[in-house]
């Protein structure tokens, strides 16, 4: 089995903050209730004033504010699922997984339209909570131990916050340059170790160039 992060790797960019920016150009009103919002949220975290998981809560909160939803996430990736990574695409195969912080509302059509599995963060619109642990960081190598998920035998991602889950499988690859270059996993000096666990717990994404 093959597992993959999902934005910044098999797609060049973030499916939330796309299909939050798609949305509001459809419904202007979330200009207004939710964009002023959301940056406040942002500004919050990076003072160390809001949890990560309560950021991310509200960055995802614009989901229980859209109109016919499942009609415009289909659409959504309509238009952008040209844009997953052509290497991707030419190595994919039937029990690859993609597991991926982002809601699982979203990961869910495009994985079903690839004809892979899929985990991702289970985020209820209704009432706009939680209702797991996000699927980030060591949360990811947790969810494939507990949930008894074969041996990996090659991971990717953009983010060395998904260090644990690299070490669960038998090869990781980096990925970088908009989701286009895949290189092998680096080797962790003891400032880049540092680095990778100060992100990992305060739950934000780390990059090589960081």
């Amino acid at each position: 089995m093959n597992a993959y992060d999902f934005d910044g790797t098999i797609f060049p960019s973030n499916c939330t903050i796309g299909f939050a920016v798609w949305c509001m150009n459809r419904q202007p009103k979330l200009w207004l209730t939710y964009a002023p919002h959301a940056a406040k949220s942002v500004a919050l975290y990076k003072l160390g004033k809001m949890p990560s998981y309560r950021m991310l809560r509200e960055i995802y909160s614009y989901l229980k504010h859209v109109d016919d939803f499942e009609t415009q996430i289909e659409r959504y990736w309509d238009k952008n699922e040209r844009r997953i990574s052509p290497w991707y695409l030419a190595q994919k195969k039937p029990d690859d997984l993609i597991i991926s912080a982002s809601p699982t509302c979203l990961i869910e059509p495009i994985a079903r339209r690839l004809g892979v599995s899929y985990v991702g963060t289970d985020y209820d619109r209704d009432f706009g909570i939680l209702l797991n642990n996000l699927m980030y960081a060591r949360e990811k190598a947790r969810y494939i131990i507990d949930h008894g998920f074969p041996v990996i035998d090659h991971f990717y991602s953009d983010s060395l916050s998904d260090t644990p889950i690299a070490l669960c499988a038998d090869h990781a690859h980096l990925v970088t340059h908009g989701a286009r270059k895949v290189t092998d996993w680096p080797k962790l000096d003891e400032l880049t170790r540092k680095k990778v666990r100060k992100k990992i717990n305060t739950g934000w994404t780390i990059h090589l160039d960081d």
